[in-house]
């Protein structure tokens, strides 16, 4: 049997290479001449670099930037001198792993630092800007990052304001930056939700980073006040384009103030591991991969939603281990997935399920091998 691994992190419980050790010590117990391929993936979410830096030669560049609430801090990205391109992951200076629970809350936080990264790199030379989505604190559609580079919000008393999912209420003006020149930007992500309406980045996210209900009703109406001054002064409207909701409304953003493409998130690490060519070889007898939470923002795009549709291509079966699965077996079916194999069904408690989630990973990879091994054999 030769199977890949390619889960996501678990958001605040345990990393894609922990999985990927938990799940091939498991397969291997059971069955020592099992094959595993294996790849740190990333949908442009947490672990972007990481993978970027697997996969593509470059260089760690450490700055001083600031974090989602505007306090100092340094970050990483990864600069591929031969190429002169930039590799950036917006969780690095605008992600909610930079705070604590009590900390978050998208009505104060920024994509400034991000934007900081963005102005770097193009210092140093980058014709070409990869920026990974994903994991923000932030629900301030992009504006942050363009204020980094010189984009100016204006309220109604012709004060610059710093953009926040709060401040964006008294927005009244954009200008934009002069003797500026930016290079191509990619927006990798796998998410096709809209900027604003109930499938938008206010009404979708914006709980997990710390908002309340009445908070999500401020950002929305706040996101539509960009949206005006967006299309007033800079003459644009691709507030539904699929993805602009990622990360807040970065997606929007980098689209919007530097003229972006978005890129799938698993098309593209499909192709720069050379997992897109193994899945051509036919050798692959399934796929396995995860994430933390299977619900309904699995279905509107991510890793796992990315790696079926790819699979399906090849007729590779597939696969999902997570920490609790919201979905009903219809749904996860018709998103392309066998089985799905969740943590909550034998922890003992939510809290267990996080302390303990490389144990019980391991005994999933278990109950997994032998439904894999039954369903090859029909």
């Amino acid at each position: 049997m030769k199977i890949l691994l390619i889960p996501d992190s678990f958001k605040d419980s345990i990393s894609a290479t922990s999985i990927i050790e938990e799940l091939s010590s498991g397969f291997t117990e059971v069955d020592p001449s099992i094959e595993i391929e294996t790849c740190i993936a990333s949908d442009g979410g947490e672990g972007f670099l990481s993978f970027i830096q697997r996969y593509v030669d470059t260089d760690t560049i450490l700055m001083s930037t600031v974090d989602p609430l505007g306090r100092d801090i340094e970050a990483m990205y990864a600069f591929a001198k031969a190429y002169k391109t930039a590799y950036i992951e917006l969780a690095k200076a605008s992600g909610l792993e930079l705070l604590s629970m009590e900390e978050r809350n998208p009505l104060h936080t920024s994509t400034y630092g991000t934007g900081l990264q963005i102005k770097d790199a193009i210092e140093r030379g980058a014709e070409k800007i990869y920026v990974g989505l994903g994991g923000s604190a932030t629900n301030d559609g992009g504006a942050g990052m363009a204020a980094a580079l010189g984009y100016e919000f204006i309220d109604k008393n012709k004060n610059k304001i710093n953009p926040t999912g709060k401040t964006l209420e008294t927005l009244d003006a954009i200008v934009l930056p002069k003797d500026i020149k930016f290079p191509k930007i990619y927006a990798i992500n796998d998410v096709d939700n809209p900027l604003t309406g109930i499938n938008g980045a206010s009404f979708i996210y914006a709980k997990q980073k710390g908002a309340t209900s009445e908070d999500i009703v401020d950002l929305e109406a706040n996101m539509e006040r960009l949206l005006i001054c967006v299309k007033n002064d800079l003459g644009k409207n691709n507030f539904l384009q699929p993805g602009a909701g990622a990360a807040g409304g970065s997606g929007f953003g980098l689209t919007t103030f530097f003229n972006a493409d978005f890129i799938s998130g698993v098309s593209f690490l499909t192709e720069i591991s050379g997992i897109e060519s193994l899945m051509a070889t036919k050798e692959l007898d399934c796929i396995i991969t995860g994430e933390g939470s299977i619900d309904t923002q699995t279905m509107n795009g991510k890793l796992v939603k990315g790696i079926t549709q790819k699979a399906k291509g090849y007729a590779i079966p597939v696969y999902a281990i997570c920490g609790i699965n919201q979905l009903e077996s219809e749904e996860t079916e018709k998103m392309g997935l066998k089985h799905v194999f969740s943590i909550m069904e034998i922890a003992q408690s939510k809290k267990d399920s996080f302390i303990n989630a490389p144990l019980y990973i391991k005994e999933l990879s278990k109950k997994l091998y032998k439904v894999i091994k039954k369903e090859l054999k029909h």
